[in-house]
């Protein structure tokens, strides 16, 4: 499908991605997925070409090109090739995203995006914890406060490269206790792993996403100065409100790619492996499976290009955000489990694309907000627009 929503430039610079990722990244998935974390040097060359950061301002270390489609080619050639870790859109994406935006002082963007544009520093953000997931005012992190900063207090999970991160964007209640919790209780902070308190726990076995280190983050009387506040205190939840938007378009974005290499393979597969004395796409009914699946990725593909278009122009929707993601990840869960299907036992191994896909693509529906949470949204803001 011809794609008119990238320039020339676009086009380079997907060509010089691609040779990254090819050259860089899927040599060393294997290891990476065996010890269960990518290596901190993967940040720091990703960082060298400016992959990490290419529209964050120029003289904080970034490419200076506001334009989210470079972070589009990336992460679609990423997912290509299965390598949904190291997971660089959380840093150069989610995290730079409130770091490099106007919630930040000039002071936090020279002291904090340096390091994260260049790669120097793993960055990660921390929100979930045990008792609390896509309800982010029921989770039980707290910061009081104390002296020129803040006590904090708490445990989060399922922390994306946590075992290994330099630094992570923390949301804990800052109401005095006792006070009700809500919309207008949260904060935000940028925490060190190196600060006293901070200690790191069980990295968390997955079915999927074997290189991507998934962590328990445990806080206890973690002294934070007030310089490490994001924005103004008690506005937390409402930051993370409006930058969720971005976040689950980036996971669309990889959904969409992961399912079409999976499809791709599997056209070519059908054209050689043989069953009854003849290919299996000169099968009737695996032709129709392939004209489905087709179909449908073809239809997701127009709608999210037409989403990362209205985003570049600032102009997408927290509908239009859930909408994309839910579509494409359930799409690309559909997908991927037929074309491991089509591939046979070929498909149900470790070394197959087919196979690393299907395992990875199950947790798409799942973080960024569950595909049910994706619906309540939609729901909402289609019953108040009639």
């Amino acid at each position: 499908m011809s794609r008119d929503i990238f320039t020339a430039d676009h086009r380079a610079f997907r060509e010089m991605v691609r040779a990254y990722v090819a050259n860089e990244i899927e040599p060393r998935l294997p290891e990476w997925s065996s010890s269960g974390r990518v290596d901190s040097s993967a940040w720091l060359s990703a960082g060298n070409l400016g992959l990490l950061a290419p529209d964050v301002e120029e003289r904080y270390g970034g490419g200076g090109v506001p334009d989210y489609r470079y972070h589009v080619i990336r992460n679609e050639e990423m997912a290509r090739e299965c390598a949904l870790s190291p997971a660089f859109y959380v840093q150069g994406e989610v995290v730079a995203g409130y770091l490099a935006s106007a919630l930040t002082t000039e002071e936090q963007k020279l002291r904090w995006l340096p390091d994260l544009c260049s790669g120097r520093k793993i960055y990660t953000i921390a929100i979930t914890e045990p008792g609390a997931g896509s309800d982010v005012t029921g989770i039980g992190s707290a910061a009081r406060p104390q002296g020129d900063g803040f006590m904090l207090t708490g445990q989060k999970t399922f922390v994306t490269h946590g075992s290994i991160a330099d630094r992570m964007i923390v949301a804990a209640h800052t109401t005095a206790p006792g006070v009700a919790r809500g919309s207008r209780s949260g904060s935000l902070f940028l925490v060190e792993s190196t600060m006293p308190g901070v200690t790191r726990g069980r990295t968390v076995a997955k079915i999927g996403l074997g290189a991507m280190d998934t962590a328990e983050i445990f806080l206890d009387n973690v002294y934070v100065p007030r310089s490490h506040l994001i924005g103004e205190e008690g506005s937390g939840f409402l930051y993370l409100s409006r930058h969720l938007p971005r976040e689950r378009l980036s996971i669309a974005v990889c959904a969409l790619a992961l399912a079409e290499r999976a499809f791709a393979d599997t056209v070519r597969y059908s054209q050689v492996r043989a069953t009854f004395g003849k290919v299996l796409a000169e099968h009737q009914h695996i032709r129709f499976q392939l004209a489905e699946m087709a179909t449908s990725l073809r239809v997701a593909r127009a709608f999210t290009d037409q989403c990362i278009t209205s985003h570049n122009l600032g102009a997408l929707s927290g509908e239009e955000a859930a909408m994309v993601k839910l579509w494409n990840t359930e799409l690309c869960q559909d997908v991927t489990d037929r074309c491991l299907q089509l591939h046979g036992g070929y498909g149900y191994t470790a070394e197959s694309v087919v196979g690393r896909a299907f395992m990875d693509a199950r947790a798409q529906t799942i973080y960024g907000g569950t595909s049910e949470i994706m619906k309540e949204i939609i729901g909402q803001s289609v019953v108040a627009s009639y």
